[in-house]
């Protein structure tokens, strides 16, 4: 029996049809998300090639507001501060950029690179230490924003951060080019981060733990003696977005317990690593 080599039989192949889909103008992004999802099943593309593919349809979907660190959690430094004052933040934080304000939030005047205050400290004459001398400009975006706009901005105008404002001009947060690239590739590691693979609970101070989301509640509970419920799911991740009903976004605090969850690393779809606190521990710490 010939083959069909119209492309439009019912033995065409998937190349065939990926191919119609791709430039035949496909009738939505579902149909073309279901023939990606067929190549996977048929071994034409990784997981990893899938989900990263996933990922660009989500960023093309997504706004800036559903990713942007909240302006409560936003790690800040003010301009009248000395560098002495917070560099103890800045070595806690680990972050390589902050917007510098002045006075509150609403007034940012610049963002601070943390390698940048190698000068100061490499300069003798630190009392003539002036921090708008160090301050790179800083973007601002709405929060409306798509993010495959953003990514593209990024790029071209090699910002690795953007103050993100509201329809009434004010700070609502803050969002990066690692936070946007999260979305397409997933978590990208940063100094929170473990590798070893059999290394689920990590103390990283006397009272300051940090767990993958992976972490199986059994397990969880054996290290810090809680008694969460392993009934409805399985891992620590599950149970913090079980409290609190949806996926946290990234900076969210939780306290199930007598532990204070804080997510340090979360996409749209799943929590990865959770920071965990005794909450008395972190009373004191506030106080």
């Amino acid at each position: 029996m010939a083959q069909d080599d119209s492309g439009h039989g019912p033995g065409r192949s998937f190349l065939d049809r990926l191919g119609h889909v791709l430039w035949g103008a496909p009738e939505d992004r579902d149909a073309l998300r279901e023939t990606l999802r067929d190549a996977h099943e048929r071994g034409l593309i990784g997981s990893d090639a899938l989900d990263m593919i996933e990922g660009v349809f989500q960023v093309a979907e997504m706004r800036v507001r559903d990713i942007m660190v909240p302006r409560a959690q936003m790690d800040v430094i003010d301009r009248e501060e000395s560098p002495e004052s917070y560099l103890p933040r800045v070595i806690e934080t680990g972050h390589s950029r902050f917007p510098v304000i002045d006075g509150d939030k609403d007034k940012v005047v610049g963002i601070l690179l943390a390698k940048d205050l190698l000068r100061y400290f490499h300069n003798e004459q630190r009392a003539s230490f002036n921090v708008y001398d160090l301050l790179r400009p800083a973007v601002f975006v709405p929060e409306s924003k798509r993010l495959d706009v953003l990514l593209r901005d990024f790029r071209s105008s090699r910002n690795h951060m953007a103050i993100v404002v509201d329809e009434y001009g004010g700070v609502a947060g803050l969002v990066t080019i690692e936070d946007v690239l999260e979305q397409i590739v997933g978590d990208i590691e940063d100094e929170h981060d473990f590798d070893a693979d059999d290394v689920m609970i990590m103390q990283r101070a006397e009272h300051e733990f940090v767990a993958k989301a992976l972490t199986p509640i059994k397990e969880f509970n054996e290290y810090f003696g809680t008694h969460y419920d392993d009934e409805e799911v399985d891992t620590i991740g599950g149970l913090v977005m079980t409290a609190l009903g949806r996926v946290p976004k990234r900076g969210e605090r939780l306290d199930i317990g007598g532990l204070r969850f804080e997510v340090l690393r979360a996409d749209s779809r799943r929590v990865h690593l959770l920071k965990v606190v005794p909450i008395a521990e972190e009373s004191q710490v506030a106080g």
